[in-house]
Protein backbone atom coordinates (compact mmCIF):
# COMPACT_ATOMS: atom_id res chain seq x y z
CA UNK A 1 0.00 0.00 0.00
CA UNK A 2 1.02 3.55 -0.60
CA UNK A 3 2.43 5.38 2.32
CA UNK A 4 -0.38 8.67 1.61
CA UNK A 5 -2.70 6.11 1.67
CA UNK A 6 -1.48 4.11 4.65
CA UNK A 7 -1.13 7.47 6.58
CA UNK A 8 -4.74 8.12 5.66
CA UNK A 9 -6.25 4.89 6.15
CA UNK A 10 -4.83 4.24 9.79
CA UNK A 11 -6.25 8.29 10.85
CA UNK A 12 -2.90 10.08 11.09
CA UNK A 13 -4.46 12.74 8.47
CA UNK A 14 -7.51 13.54 7.84
CA UNK A 15 -7.75 13.58 4.30
CA UNK A 16 -5.35 11.69 1.65
CA UNK A 17 -4.17 14.93 -0.02
CA UNK A 18 -2.85 16.39 3.61
CA UNK A 19 -1.06 13.43 3.61
CA UNK A 20 0.36 14.00 0.23
CA UNK A 21 1.38 17.52 1.44
CA UNK A 22 3.05 16.96 4.26
CA UNK A 23 5.23 13.84 2.39
CA UNK A 24 6.55 16.28 0.34
CA UNK A 25 6.99 18.87 2.68
CA UNK A 26 9.65 15.67 3.85
CA UNK A 27 7.71 15.19 7.22
CA UNK A 28 7.56 11.47 6.55
CA UNK A 29 10.56 8.94 6.57
CA UNK A 30 10.71 5.56 6.77
CA UNK A 31 13.99 4.79 8.45
CA UNK A 32 16.02 7.16 7.67
CA UNK A 33 15.02 7.99 4.18
CA UNK A 34 12.85 10.57 3.03
CA UNK A 35 9.99 9.41 1.19
CA UNK A 36 7.90 10.18 -1.80
CA UNK A 37 4.26 9.58 -1.89
CA UNK A 38 4.66 6.34 -4.00
CA UNK A 39 6.74 4.24 -1.73
CA UNK A 40 5.12 1.14 -0.85
CA UNK A 41 4.48 0.27 2.65
CA UNK A 42 5.78 -3.31 4.17
CA UNK A 43 5.01 -5.03 7.36
CA UNK A 44 7.54 -4.12 10.00
CA UNK A 45 8.43 -0.74 8.87
CA UNK A 46 9.02 2.28 11.45
CA UNK A 47 7.73 5.28 9.92
CA UNK A 48 8.70 8.87 11.22
CA UNK A 49 6.22 11.37 10.94
CA UNK A 50 6.48 15.39 12.00
CA UNK A 51 3.44 16.55 12.27
CA UNK A 52 2.90 19.19 15.58
CA UNK A 53 6.15 19.80 15.96
CA UNK A 54 6.35 15.78 17.39
CA UNK A 55 8.12 13.50 15.83
CA UNK A 56 6.22 10.67 15.58
CA UNK A 57 6.84 7.06 15.42
CA UNK A 58 4.71 3.97 14.56
CA UNK A 59 5.32 0.28 13.16
CA UNK A 60 3.46 -1.23 10.99
CA UNK A 61 1.79 -4.72 12.07
CA UNK A 62 -0.64 -5.11 9.33
CA UNK A 63 -1.76 -3.45 5.98
CA UNK A 64 -5.18 -2.41 6.26
CA UNK A 65 -7.12 -2.76 3.18
CA UNK A 66 -9.02 0.18 3.25
CA UNK A 67 -9.50 3.21 5.82
CA UNK A 68 -10.94 1.74 9.12
CA UNK A 69 -12.41 2.80 12.25
CA UNK A 70 -10.37 4.41 14.88
CA UNK A 71 -10.83 1.76 17.36
CA UNK A 72 -9.40 -0.63 14.84
CA UNK A 73 -6.57 1.49 14.25
CA UNK A 74 -4.14 -0.54 17.35
CA UNK A 75 -4.64 -3.75 15.30
CA UNK A 76 -2.64 -1.97 12.21
CA UNK A 77 -0.03 -0.34 13.78
CA UNK A 78 1.96 -0.04 17.12
CA UNK A 79 2.88 3.63 18.43
CA UNK A 80 6.81 3.70 19.45
CA UNK A 81 6.91 7.28 20.02
CA UNK A 82 9.24 8.39 22.62
CA UNK A 83 8.09 9.63 25.99
CA UNK A 84 9.88 13.16 25.50
CA UNK A 85 7.56 14.29 22.76
CA UNK A 86 4.61 13.83 24.18
CA UNK A 87 5.73 15.41 27.59
CA UNK A 88 7.01 18.26 25.25
CA UNK A 89 2.96 18.24 23.40
CA UNK A 90 1.48 18.62 26.77
CA UNK A 91 3.36 21.05 27.62
CA UNK A 92 3.07 22.98 24.86
CA UNK A 93 -0.72 22.87 25.57
CA UNK A 94 -0.71 24.10 28.77
CA UNK A 95 1.34 26.97 28.07
CA UNK A 96 -0.55 28.19 25.07
CA UNK A 97 -3.19 31.03 25.97
CA UNK A 98 -6.07 30.70 24.18
CA UNK A 99 -7.88 33.54 25.32
CA UNK A 100 -7.50 36.91 24.42
CA UNK A 101 -5.50 39.56 25.79
CA UNK A 102 -7.47 42.18 27.60
CA UNK A 103 -8.23 45.40 25.81
CA UNK A 104 -7.37 43.61 22.26
CA UNK A 105 -10.63 43.80 19.95
CA UNK A 106 -13.88 44.24 20.54
CA UNK A 107 -15.86 41.94 23.36
CA UNK A 108 -17.02 38.37 22.28
CA UNK A 109 -20.24 37.31 23.28
CA UNK A 110 -19.24 35.62 26.26
CA UNK A 111 -17.18 38.56 27.51
CA UNK A 112 -20.66 40.82 27.44
CA UNK A 113 -22.33 38.12 29.44
CA UNK A 114 -19.76 37.98 31.52
CA UNK A 115 -20.01 41.94 31.98
CA UNK A 116 -23.46 42.09 32.27
CA UNK A 117 -23.39 38.97 34.73
CA UNK A 118 -20.98 41.16 37.18
CA UNK A 119 -22.71 44.28 36.26
CA UNK A 120 -25.93 42.63 37.56
CA UNK A 121 -28.74 44.63 35.72
CA UNK A 122 -29.91 44.26 32.07
CA UNK A 123 -30.12 47.89 30.11
CA UNK A 124 -33.45 46.56 28.65
CA UNK A 125 -34.98 45.73 32.20
CA UNK A 126 -35.05 48.98 33.14
CA UNK A 127 -37.00 50.79 30.48
CA UNK A 128 -40.31 49.52 30.05
CA UNK A 129 -41.37 52.64 28.28
CA UNK A 130 -39.82 51.97 24.95
CA UNK A 131 -40.90 55.74 23.55
CA UNK A 132 -38.44 57.37 26.69
CA UNK A 133 -35.97 54.79 26.32
CA UNK A 134 -35.92 56.43 22.64
CA UNK A 135 -36.17 59.95 23.62
CA UNK A 136 -39.46 60.32 21.67
CA UNK A 137 -42.78 61.45 22.81
CA UNK A 138 -45.76 59.92 21.62
CA UNK A 139 -44.44 58.61 18.43
CA UNK A 140 -44.75 62.32 16.40
CA UNK A 141 -41.87 61.68 14.46
CA UNK A 142 -44.10 61.04 11.23
CA UNK A 143 -45.93 64.10 11.46
CA UNK A 144 -42.55 66.34 11.51
CA UNK A 145 -41.63 66.08 7.44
Amino acid sequence: MRIDKFLWSIRFYKTRTIATDEIKKNRVSIGESVVKSSKEVKEGDVIKIRKNQIDYKIKVLQIPKSRMGAKLVPLHIKDVTDKEQYEILKMRKESQDYYRIKGEGRPTKKDRREMDDYVGNDIASDFTDWDDFFGESGGDSENEN
